[in-house]
């Protein structure tokens, strides 16, 4: 319903059912497939056929709700029950008429972001929900109501955030990766307090500087978000969205001391990310691109000054032979760093092409031959492999800069 007055497009269908009971629906042929209350398939269409209900809570987290799907539960009771009033509309599908008992039209029109009752802060899941749709509707310039963020807030102070499951968490997160503008998805997480508890390691970010000569922007925090909008024009890649907001968590533990520089901030940082992926459980290709992101993105950024021997150690710490796809996107999100800076948006930038190149060079290298003369001659095999290697990278240096 939101999607079709919002002139988006509708993926599908979803359907509530009053008046009838479980055993009537199953009579008709319809399929059961909800475990926690009655939700089933169309025998023809698939759609999904809901029977309405309402939910009381009865313990804390996301799951402490006891569900009521009676003959008597009414279509404005199980809207009700709904996070946001513009997700509580309903057409009837027989006369095709608007039901709007929370007044969710009008907040669609408003651009406003509504909860519909003091219940939303029952379920600290909705907080996430919230920060999504932020996300999602970006474009619509749609804004969190005062009260409803109040709500949320008082749900960061509660402990129920520290209740949803890790791979709950980054199942929002994932989503809205997909989105042409996740920032507001954090920001709005930070406006409520959530942040620092779902992931403080990012949270933490804002506030630490950095030399201004380098990063006019100063505060990390805010370079990660423009990095992450740099890397959202260069990849749709959820993967690779994920890596630019931990490429530089190492930063948020830097010794004050130190600060505004950030000596050896990519092995913290690159520490930082395998835990975050970890407590998180985040799954194996987005930690393994933000480790090595984390780890090596300024080597990037040093590419054109770099000796062939540490060029060689670069190109195989990121395994770009046996992996090419990743280290696509690992260039992409190095390029986004580069370009996530206040009026560095379009500097000039070749390291990515100068590494593909690179990359290239010792694809083309016939190790096999170099090996096989090796032990023909009785020299170390690896040694002369490297060492072909790095003559490869050589030549391509001499020539890129001849």
């Amino acid at each position: 319903m939101r999607d079709e007055l919002l002139a988006q497009p509708v993926a599908d269908r979803d359907w509530v059912v009053t008046g009838t009971t479980p055993e009537t629906m199953q009579e008709l042929g319809y399929r059961q497939v909800g475990k926690d209350f009655p939700v089933y398939l169309h025998p023809a269409t698939q759609e999904e056929y809901a029977l309405a209900r309402t939910e009381r809570k009865t313990s804390a987290g996301y799951h402490g709700f006891e569900f009521n799907t009676s003959q008597e539960v009414t279509l404005e009771e199980d809207l009700a029950r709904r996070d946001l009033t513009i997700n509580a509309m309903a057409i009837d599908g027989q006369s095709g008429a608007l039901i709007d008992p929370w007044n969710g039209k009008r907040d669609l029109d408003n651009r406003v972001l509504r909860h519909i009752s003091p219940a939303f802060a029952e379920d600290p899941l909705r907080v996430l929900r919230v920060a999504r749709f932020c996300a999602k509707l970006a474009k619509f310039g749609f804004r969190v109501a005062d009260e409803t963020l109040d709500l949320m807030r008082q749900l960061s102070r509660s402990g129920e955030l520290e209740t949803l499951a890790a791979e709950r968490i980054f199942s929002e997160i994932r989503t809205t990766l997909g989105y042409a503008d996740p920032q507001p998805f954090f920001s709005t997480l930070r406006d409520c307090s959530a942040l620092k508890i779902l992931w403080p390691e990012l949270d933490q970010l804002y506030g630490v500087p950095q030399v201004a000569l380098h990063h006019p922007e100063i505060d990390s925090g805010v370079h990660t978000m423009l990095t992450l909008e740099q890397t959202c024009l260069l990849s749709d890649s959820p993967i690779a969205r994920f890596a630019s907001l931990c490429h530089d968590l190492g930063k948020g533990e830097t010794p004050a001391d130190i600060l505004p520089h950030h000596y050896g901030h990519e092995e913290r940082g690159a520490e930082i990310t395998d835990r975050v992926a970890r407590r998180l459980k985040i799954p194996l290709e987005y930690r393994d691109l933000a480790v090595i992101t984390a780890r090596y993105h300024t080597h990037t950024h040093r590419a054109l000054e770099l000796r062939p021997s540490k060029m060689l150690k670069l190109l195989q710490a990121v395994d770009c032979l046996r992996k090419p796809d990743r280290f696509e996107l690992f260039l992409r999100v190095c390029e986004a760093d580069a370009r996530g800076r206040t009026g560095f948006e379009d500097r000039d930038y070749p390291q990515p092409d100068y590494l593909r190149g690179a990359a290239s060079a010792l694809r083309t290298l016939n190790t096999g031959r170099v090996a096989k003369a090796a032990r023909e001659t009785g020299a170390n095999v690896a040694d002369a492999v490297r060492l072909a290697k790095i003559d490869a990278l050589k030549a391509y240096a001499k020539q890129y800069n001849a």
